[in-house]
């Protein structure tokens, strides 16, 4: 079966082949929408499929061996999740990644994220502190951006679970599955892990300490330093962008 193929800069294609990730899939779902939803939400995290890509549904069914039925509803999954965008007569393309999402990204996340922690601080039992710590050991010696992305996650889900607060906590996991592809850009671009480990460490410190104050301190420097060096970032590939089309517009 002919893989599907990404395209680069230059009209150049790579192929795509998901069927690594269709088995990984496999066995973390047996309800076919989610496991292509599992697919291609790691195609998009990955780099796999690159900004403004079109996504045929055809051949995204045809890679993955399944009806369209269950592509289309992993796409609008995805799209809720900010990964798709849906457009009339045109069809799914990836979105792009953008400073300004960026920096909304993490704004919101500085204002759910603390007030998460600021509930759940004195909750937080010594279990709970060694789960988060073993999280912060694995993220220490983990190479695979994707696997620490979902460490990451692990780390942060265990100090905020005991705010009881059902809802903030669905809204603050869906916004780090939308800020997934930005925060594997910063570890593998920016050589930000080292950095994000102090920042986790004084932060799971402060925990222990019950001192809210210091862990809300800690937890919104995190993020904001990660969301800015980020933003300065995605604004420079951008304008380096509109200079490498402008040159070609000049020369044509």
């Amino acid at each position: 079966m002919a893989a599907l193929r990404s395209r680069v800069p230059g009209e150049m294609t790579v192929p795509v082949d998901l069927h690594d990730l269709m088995a990984e899939a496999v066995h973390r779902s047996q309800r076919t929408p989610e496991m292509a939803a599992i697919v291609l939400r790691e195609a998009i995290l990955s780099g796999r499929f690159s900004d403004l890509q079109p996504l045929r549904q055809e051949d995204l069914a045809t890679q993955l061996g399944v009806s369209k039925i269950p592509v289309r509803e992993a796409l609008r999954q995805l799209e809720a999740e900010g990964l798709v965008t849906f457009y009339p007569n045109r069809g799914v393309v990836v979105t792009t990644l953008s400073a300004a999402e960026s920096d909304a990204i993490a704004e919101m996340r500085v204002a759910l994220e603390t007030l998460a922690i600021r509930h759940a601080i004195d909750g937080l039992s010594p279990r709970d502190l060694r789960v988060a710590a073993s999280a912060l050991d694995d993220l220490d010696h983990e190479t695979d951006v994707a696997r620490w992305s979902r460490h990451n996650w692990d780390f942060h889900a265990r100090l905020y679970a005991p705010c009881g607060r059902p809802l903030l906590l669905s809204t603050i996991q869906g916004l780090h599955t939308r800020v997934d592809r930005y925060i594997r850009l910063v570890l593998s671009t920016l050589g930000h892990q080292a950095q994000s480990q102090r920042e986790h460490r004084g932060l799971l410190d402060a925990c222990s300490r019950r001192d809210i104050a210091g862990a809300v301190q800690v937890l919104t420097e995190h993020i904001e330093g990660a969301g800015s060096r980020l933003a300065a970032f995605l604004s420079l590939a951008s304008k380096a962008r509109r200079d490498a089309l402008a040159a070609v517009n000049a020369s044509a």
